[in-house]
């Protein structure tokens, strides 16, 4: 079925700033147990992302499918960020309530999502084993490579690896140094993305690391390639009023990138953005070309993860997550799209 929204919904939109300013919504972290939760969720199935429209290619992107998710567990929401753990099936991912979440996307016959299954989620906790303060567990970018995932706070700045359990998530093991000194990044606009690069480019499978609105002098946004064989500072341009909330590299070498933008006037919007492979270098400003941009006319709200992976047909995909501010105005949408080579 079409689930959409009429311009009151949208009208509302316009009083909700404070979610582009980072400023949570959610109750406060209460100390507890750290046990994993079962969560219930309800999937409202999305078969249009142009609402009232039956097009499905937007640009080299073709709409597949989508989910709007809700749960009676006050929990659940804030999804910061995931990357799958088996390709279009199981995954991990990260709340910037300091939750981890983990569960499983369902398909019909046709391949496209159908629903969320064995949905749980568990608190972050300290080397102590005990939960932390929501400023310092603000999770927002999440790569997960051999076991390990790597995950990116902003308010608290830093990036943690942890040993990935999906009965019992630990506290981190190792601290990174992320290379971007720490007085040029702002107090809510830190790592938004972290992302291992291609195994095969220039940066051999090396993590990079990009903040949300970490601006140099020159308004370009602070990014870092932290590890293999040519760690360096560099930037990304900032292209118009849109910041960086996540992204992934795709297997020819580029950086997909997710960006949102919000306004009084214009309400939400959400734009993806390929930045070429080789400008992902120390000292360079990386850059590229829009893919796709779409506004409240779209079956969008305030996107901030997404993943690339391979369908078991060799098509190319493209997921994407919101974050919905435990805010009853904005809602967890789950959009998949196959990319093409045009």
């Amino acid at each position: 079925m079409i689930y959409s929204r009429g311009g009151f919904l949208q009208t509302l939109f316009a009083v909700t700033a404070l979610f582009v300013a980072g400023i949570a919504l959610s109750p406060c972290i209460a100390a507890g147990s750290v046990s994993v939760e079962p969560i219930q969720i309800s999937a409202r199935l999305i078969d249009r992302f142009h609402i009232g429209r039956d097009e499905k290619r937007f640009g080299p992107l073709e709409f597949v499918g989508g989910l709007d998710m809700t749960s009676p567990s006050r929990d659940f929401g804030a999804l910061s960020a995931f990357r799958f753990l088996k390709p279009g099936s199981n995954f991990i991912g990260v709340a910037d309530t300091g939750f981890w979440f983990f569960g499983t996307v369902t398909r019909d016959a046709d391949k496209r999502p159908s629903g969320m299954r064995y949905f749980r989620m568990q608190q972050m906790v300290d080397e102590a084993g005990l939960i932390e303060e929501k400023w310092k567990v603000d999770a927002e970018g999440l790569a997960v490579k051999g076991g390990i995932a790597t995950v990116g706070f902003e308010r608290n700045h830093r990036v943690s690896q942890f040993k990935i359990d999906p009965h019992d998530m630990e506290a981190p093991f190792k601290q990174l140094d992320s290379l971007i000194p720490a007085w040029e990044l702002r107090l809510n606009r830190g790592f938004e993305t972290v992302t291992h690069a291609h195994p095969n480019g220039q940066h051999q499978g090396g993590l990079v690391v990009v903040s949300e609105k970490s601006l140099d002098k020159a308004g370009n946004i602070y990014a870092a390639v932290i590890g293999g064989p040519h760690k360096g500072v560099f930037t990304v341009k900032r292209n118009g009023n849109f910041d960086i909330t996540d992204g992934a590299f795709l297997p020819d070498g580029d950086l997909l990138l997710l960006e949102r933008s919000f306004s009084m006037a214009g309400g939400v919007k959400m734009r993806l953005r390929r930045i070429y492979g080789e400008s992902v270098e120390k000292g360079a400003v990386a850059d590229g070309p829009v893919l796709m941009e779409a506004d409240m006319a779209y079956q969008i709200d305030n996107m901030e993860g997404l993943d690339v992976w391979t369908r078991d047909d060799g098509a190319l995909m493209v997921s994407l997550i919101s974050d919905d501010n435990h805010s009853m105005l904005q809602r967890n949408l789950y959009l998949e799209f196959v990319l093409h080579d045009d």
